[in-house]
């Protein structure tokens, strides 16, 4: 008989943009059929768009450890929780330079071999207007014309019964 292959699965986004120069925090998280091991391993590589070498990013074995070289040294951070199976890291001060593919990879012995997770980040210059900011942009809208609306009403039933009190109180010293 055949056993199935023991394997850890990764998941990330698969594209993401973030604003130059703001933080951003890259979510990966796994799945193992073993249980978490003590001897966990996560790697952080990347890619430049150039399609350069590799180069390392970070790396979790029992304890976070930062890259002592390279473009990410002091600028990438430990945002994960093993237990809850999220190895998630934080990148500071993005760049254009970062535009590329980040890959996490786990290793959770003995589930050694499985999906890498790959995520592409685009870093743009200002942030495009989204759905979202159109949505906003559309309720701010409604909700002025509303109150615009309500106030014209009000001024109007205002000034007709100012008008008719006026009629009302010449007509009595007409009379």
């Amino acid at each position: 008989a055949l056993w199935p292959a023991a394997a850890v699965e990764v998941y990330t986004s698969k594209e993401v943009n973030a604003v130059n120069g703001t933080n951003l925090r890259l979510k990966c998280t796994f799945s193992s059929s073993s249980p978490i091991s003590q001897d966990l391993s996560v790697t952080w590589n990347f890619q430049p768009e150039d399609l350069s070498s590799h180069e390392p990013v970070f790396y979790y074995l029992k304890e976070p450890y930062k890259v002592p070289t390279g473009r990410f040294k002091e600028r990438v951070t430990w945002d994960g929780n093993i237990e809850r199976k999220d190895v998630s890291i934080v990148i500071w001060n993005l760049q254009p330079t970062d535009n590329g593919t980040f890959t996490c990879q786990v290793n959770n012995p003995p589930d050694f071999y499985g999906t890498i997770g790959e995520v592409r980040l685009r870093v743009v210059q200002k942030v495009h207007f989204s759905e979202i900011h159109f949505l906003a942009v559309a309720i701010g809208s409604a909700c002025v014309l509303m109150i615009v609306v309500v106030t014209v009403v009000i001024i109007c039933r205002h000034r007709r019964k100012k008008a008719q009190e006026k009629r009302i109180e010449v007509a009595d010293t007409d009379l």
